[in-house]
């Protein structure tokens, strides 16, 4: 437990110092993972508060995330397909951006579809359990996306900052760091585990007031 307490200080002190040298290294101590869940924590509740004070980011965050990253992966590869072939000309970047962009479009929609309930669903089968067992696995859903956040956040903070302290830069461009994006992985999952809580938190309201727990999800349902 002390190691743990020691090893959350020394993360603290890191990002203090904002020396990303520090912050790798404190990271890769075993109190990396203690921070990493109170960081989910905190996270998770600050996101549902923000999303009780502005309804809009509730209904359309993750959706226009989504849309934002798959519009810019279209139009890089639709303009410097046509340049390629018509003017012999390609940026550098053009190839190495575009799976950036995925890897947030991806982890952004697993977001959403936590919400909608689209992953790990299984309505159909149940539908016909007693709603006792549909409120365990619908929190057992919520259990097991929290634990995978959790690992996710703690291993990809630790990327990020061995990418920064390293000076990785996007091939292609000479300023653009990578680690500008790898970020934006351990938040889209600090924004599934508040997906992940605000649907336990519904499940037990419904469960309370005998609203039907388990119902037929579609891809596109918000």
């Amino acid at each position: 437990m002390e190691s743990h307490i020691a090893g959350i200080g020394g993360i603290l002190a890191a990002l203090i110092s904002r020396d990303s040298w520090e912050i790798s290294n404190a990271l890769g101590q075993p109190g990396a993972w203690s921070f990493g869940l109170i960081l989910m924590a905190v996270g998770a509740a600050l996101i549902l508060a923000l999303f009780r004070v502005v309804p809009l980011l509730d209904r359309h965050l993750e959706r226009t995330l989504m849309v934002v990253a798959y519009l810019a992966i279209a139009a890089i590869i639709f303009v410097e397909v046509i340049r390629r072939f018509t003017l012999n000309l390609q940026e550098p970047w053009s190839t190495t951006l575009p799976p950036y962009l995925f890897l947030l479009l991806t982890w952004f929609g697993c977001a959403y579809n936590v919400r909608t309930r689209t992953h790990l669903s299984f309505g159909e089968f149940r539908s016909r359990m007693s709603r006792g067992l549909q409120l365990i696995c619908l929190w057992l859903d919520g259990a097991l996306w929290l634990g995978m956040a959790w690992i996710v956040i703690v291993t990809t903070l630790r990327v990020t900052a061995n990418s920064a302290s390293n000076f990785q830069i996007l091939l292609g461009t000479d300023h653009v760091m990578i680690w500008w994006f790898t970020i934006l992985v351990p938040l889209s999952f600090i924004i599934l585990a508040a997906r992940a809580v605000e649907n336990m938190a519904e499940d037990l309201r419904r469960f309370r007031k005998g609203e039907p727990l388990v119902e037929m999800a579609a891809l596109g349902d918000s």
